[in-house]
Order: structure tokens, then C-alpha cells, then sequence
């Protein structure tokens, strides 16, 4: 039988083809994260609403919205605000980690991180008495704390926090004295000394994986942190600096979630304004098994935990 425009059965393929055409619009801002300064902290961010999904996030086969289209919404209407209106939190569910380090593997690869500097690890703990033991995981990302300790003790004022409570390292002021690393009470900030992965590689190795030359262009690649491309040479930043999370800013102001919470397996990483009543971490952090790590110092963390 012919299907009319009125036909309902038309409803999935246009569904189908408003997803892909999101899709093909959030990939193309993608391909454009590292392209240009990010904006001062003081400006607005506007993006266009027609490749990042507001009033109709995806709604899975369950019939439930996906926690990742939804947080792609809010992050669309947080960025629309000004940005001393917005504050970022970042909430991870402990039920759901499995301890796969898919978060700490995609930021490494995201912000072209060198050996000994990690801006998310996950710490894992065994509890309880054998052979009844298991394992328990917790990702421990910077806490962009309200009162952050790292900033009053830097003598250049390298390290701020802005407006939106993200704290930010400046690397061109940055004189690498590693006072910030000596005060963070959750060791989330760690020093570039300008190692490579190939220091320790023979050259045998190294051409039987990719060649020296591409090897090399490799650690040598720029990174893109704060919407800045920086080569990693010798006497230049960041080489030499304190580096720390910094929620990838230069992905929040292009309308993209922070690389660790959109590779994680399990949707235990959420991310959002939470000045916005409607967000999904608004609802998150309202919940009775939320908690905080060492809040008695009054360093009032933005990264809360389900338990």
C-alpha cells in the first residue's frame, strides 16, 4: 500500500535522518576543536543550535533519553549564557565505573599528553577479606575547587580561576617552581619534563611500529589545550610547566563535552552547568549518596560522586 505524508510509518526515517544530520553536525565541529583561540572568559560563546540538540535529544530503544544527547542539550544552553552565569561541575557514578580507563586513555590522547603527566587517573582499591574481595574504582580528575589552594600560592599568578570556576594554568607564565603541585590536596597537577614515549624505545622497535620520522612527528605534535596549539619543543611551554584538567576547555567552548565523558563505557561521567535547574548533573548532585573528596578542607570541589 502507497504511504501518504500523513502515513505514521514515516515518523522512524525522519527521526533517522534528523539523528544523522546531528551527527554529521557535531562531527564537523569536531574537526574544527583545535582551530583558533579559545574565547576570553569574559565573552559569551554562541553556536549554532542546529548541530547541537536542544528540544529533542535521541531517545534510545528503551524509551529513555541517552544521558550523552542530553548533556549535549544542556551544554548547548549553558554556552548561550554568559560565562560568568555558568558553573561547570562534573559528576561520576561509582556503581557504574568498571575501572576500564577508557576516560584516562582518551585524555591522554585529546590534550597529547607526554610520559608522567596524567590528568585522569583511576585509582582502584581492593575492599574486602579474601576470598571475598573485590575491586573499587575512582577516576580523579582536577576538582576545579571554588577555593582552589593552588592558586594563592603561585608567586607569578600563573594559575587562576575563571569566571565559569574552571582554574586554569597560564603556560607562558608558568616558571615551573611546582608550588601548585606542592598545595593541591588531591594531587591533580603534575610537571612536563619534556619526556617523550621513544626515550625508552630502541630504534628497531620504534621502525617496526610506525618509523622513527613518524615517531617522532608524533611527540613532537602540537597540543591544544586552552584553544592554543603549542609544538612540544625544547624551552617552550609546556614544557617545563605545572599542567592540570582543565574540564578540556578548548572543547567546551566549540559545544563539545570534555573527551572523558563522552568515551566513557559505562555513562558513569556526567558533565553540565549546574546553575542550570534543568541540567542532568542538576538532578545528580540533589542525590542523598552524593559526596565530595576531603570537603573539611573547604576547598569546595566541583567533582561529586555517587556512591
Amino acid at each position: 500500500m502507497a504511504k501518504t505524508e500523513e502515513n505514521t510509518t514515516l515518523a522512524p526515517d525522519t527521526t533517522r535522518r534528523r539523528l544523522l544530520q546531528t551527527l554529521v553536525g557535531v562531527a564537523g565541529v569536531a574537526t574544527v576543536a583545535a582551530a583558533g583561540p579559545v574565547k576570553k572568559a569574559t565573552e559569551a560563546t554562541t553556536i549554532s543550535l542546529d548541530t547541537i540538540p536542544v528540544d529533542a535529544p535521541v531517545v534510545t530503544s528503551d524509551g529513555k533519553v541517552d544521558p550523552l544527547e542530553r548533556m549535549r542539550a544542556d551544554l548547548a544552553r549553558a554556552l548561550q549564557k554568559p560565562v560568568s552565569e555558568r558553573r561547570w561541575v562534573m559528576v561520576i557514578d561509582l556503581r557504574k565505573c568498571v575501572g576500564c580507563s577508557a576516560c584516562t586513555i582518551s585524555c591522554v590522547a585529546e590534550n597529547h599528553l607526554p610520559p608522567g603527566v596524567v590528568y585522569r587517573p583511576v585509582v582502584e582499591e581492593e575492599i574486602g577479606t579474601f576470598p571475598n574481595v573485590t575491586k573499587r574504582f575512582l577516576p580523579r580528575p582536577c576538582m576545579q575547587c571554588d577555593n582552589p589552594p593552588c592558586v594563592p600560592v603561585c608567586p607569578v599568578n600563573a594559575t587562576w580561576k575563571r569566571e565559569d570556576g574552571i582554574v586554569t594554568i597560564d603556560y607562558d607564565k608558568c616558571i615551573g617552581c611546582r608550588y601548585c603541585i606542592t598545595a593541591c590536596p588531591y594531587n591533580a597537577r603534575t610537571f612536563d619534563k619534556g619526556l617523550t614515549y621513544n626515550d625508552d624505545v630502541s630504534e628497531t622497535n620504534t621502525i617496526a611500529l610506525v618509523g622513527p620520522a613518524n615517531a617522532e612527528a608524533y611527540e613532537m605534535a602540537a597540543t591544544h589545550e586552552y584553544g592554543e596549539n603549542r609544538p612540544r619543543k625544547e624551552g617552550r611551554s609546556p614544557i617545563g610547566n605545572a599542567r592540570k584538567c582543565h574540564f578540556c576547555l578548548h572543547r567546551l567552548e566549540k559545544g563539545m563535552l570534555p573527551a572523558c565523558t563522552t568515551t566513557c563505557i559505562g555513562r558513569a561521567t556526567y558533565f553540565g552547568d549546574a546553575n542550570d535547574p534543568d541540567s542532568l548533573v542538576s538532578e545528580l548532585i540533589a542525590s542523598p549518596n552524593v559526596m565530595r573528596l576531603k570537603e573539611e578542607l573547604g576547598t569546595e570541589p566541583k567533582v561529586y560522586y555517587l556512591q
